[in-house]
């Protein structure tokens, strides 16, 4: 972090590559390349499999794609400025827009806006949005996801951890009729806290490395408690709770639970597990899972990844999994579960710009009684990805932001971090300097607009 931070209007600067050494400064002189450069890698390794489909036009495009991929990395790792989008997509308006309010902010100079002097949530969302336009300017290859290799492998490997985490649910389900509130309270708290720590299995922050959780994620809830920094879960219980009792008279309906999905593979089996305890008990009226349109930020979940997971566990030889597999596909065919995707997931806007360059989706996420934000990049986008001090309280850093109460579900692997005690935060740089982007903290924080009225 900087000595000093210039306030504008009492809010801080966007983390920047601008400030040598930091971790914006790292990201984007080290993992962004190496990201890009797998990308590239991924493409030429397909070549054989777009000729067998598409003949001489599939190797023409896999030439073309690569070589606008490279030409963006070159740009990147010489500063370039962030250049204008080029294809028909639905949301390239608003990206070249954005790029105008950037300039306007810089003051139009013409070198303003470039990969290292811009905010850094700008440029590495950039980044993915050029991956996707460099593949759309090239049927017949614009619908290939270049990420879905590792997505699934990193849901392979974690086949163990996915068996074990079915099983448990299963067992839950098996006496749930019969548990007091409290019984109830426990096993919600638990699969809560699974569904935090599903969060460390993250392919963009390892450079699409091999990340996947190997080990029962039940039994490694109490070694992994201390390393939550803030723990809100009480409030996340009772926001439930609350929404179920301000139901009918005579009767309790329960209420919308939306979750802003982060990655496929291990999280998001533990986001489906979570789900299905809050339908399967009552706790929930429905679920609405959010994700991404385009492949994001290496392992994010897509339309395509949701749908997968599903199949594949349903599809399954381990009794728990394909029993989960067949219950989740049921949820949707009844429409208790809905998958939604919007542009807006996939720009660089700071959530506290969604009511107004989103307004469909600020609406849309009205209607929930809690929204559930995953993992890292949320939380960045939730708080501005901004150098706060940690001591800002996180409604404070939501600037404005809150369609409903939300609670935001993130293992630390980037250097923000507000609503933390005083002291907290430089003790654990004493005691960890890479605290803030290892992955080995975590938190649940929870914000409510109607909290204090």
């Amino acid at each position: 972090m900087m000595a000093t931070v210039q306030m504008v209007h009492g809010v801080p600067p966007s983390l920047s590559a601008k400030v040598v050494g930091s971790f914006a400064y790292l990201t984007v002189r080290d993992r962004l390349p190496t990201i890009l450069t797998k990308v590239i890698d991924t493409i030429h390794r397909n070549k054989n499999k777009f000729f067998e489909e598409y003949g001489e036009e599939g190797i023409q495009a896999e030439k073309q794609t690569i070589h606008l991929l490279s030409k963006m990395r070159n740009e990147l790792q010489t500063d370039k400025p962030v250049l204008e989008l080029t294809d028909a997509l639905e949301d390239v308006q608003n990206w070249n827009q954005y790029l105008e309010r950037q300039q306007r902010q810089e003051g139009d100079q013409e070198d303003a806006v470039s990969w290292f002097k811009s905010p850094w949530l700008y440029v590495e969302c950039y980044m993915y949005r050029r991956i996707h336009e460099a593949l759309w300017l090239n049927p017949p290859i614009s619908d290939y996801d270049v990420f879905n290799e590792q997505k699934t492998q990193s849901f392979f490997e974690s086949q163990q951890a996915v068996m074990a985490l079915c099983t448990h649910l299963e067992d839950i389900k098996k006496n749930m009729e019969d548990f007091s509130k409290n019984q109830l309270l426990e096993h919600f708290n638990k699969l809560l806290k699974v569904s935090l720590w599903g969060n460390k299995c993250d392919l963009s922050i390892s450079a699409g490395q091999e990340n996947s959780q190997k080990t029962s994620a039940i039994e490694s809830l109490d070694s992994l408690e201390p390393f939550i920094l803030v723990d809100d879960s009480n409030m996340v219980w009772s926001t439930i709770i609350s929404a179920q009792t301000a139901g009918q008279p005579g009767g309790t309906t329960a209420g919308r639970v939306d979750i802003v999905l982060d990655n496929a593979g291990f999280e998001l089996v533990t986001d489906l597990v979570l789900a299905d305890f809050l339908v399967s008990s009552g706790l929930a009226r429905e679920v609405h899972f959010h994700g991404k349109s385009i492949p994001w930020f290496v392992s994010d979940v897509t339309v395509n990844d949701f749908q997968w997971t599903i199949k594949q566990a349903m599809a399954s030889n381990h009794k728990g999994m394909s029993k989960s597999g067949v219950q989740w596909q049921s949820y949707l065919k009844a429409g208790l579960w809905s998958y939604h995707d919007h542009p807006f997931w996939t720009q660089p806007h700071e959530f506290c710009d969604m009511a107004a360059d989103a307004p469909d989706l600020y609406a849309t996420l009205q209607e929930a009684d809690l929204v559930l934000f995953k993992g890292d990049l949320n939380y960045r986008k939730l708080t501005g990805d901004r150098d706060w001090d940690h001591t800002v309280g996180f409604d404070t850093a939501l600037r404005g932001f809150g369609p409903a109460p939300l609670s935001s579900l993130r293992t630390l692997k980037a250097n923000i971090q507000v609503g933390l005690q005083p002291g907290q935060g430089e003790k654990l740089t004493s005691q960890d300097p890479d605290w803030m982007t290892s992955g080995k903290y975590a938190v649940v924080q929870f914000y409510s607009p109607t909290a204090g009225q």
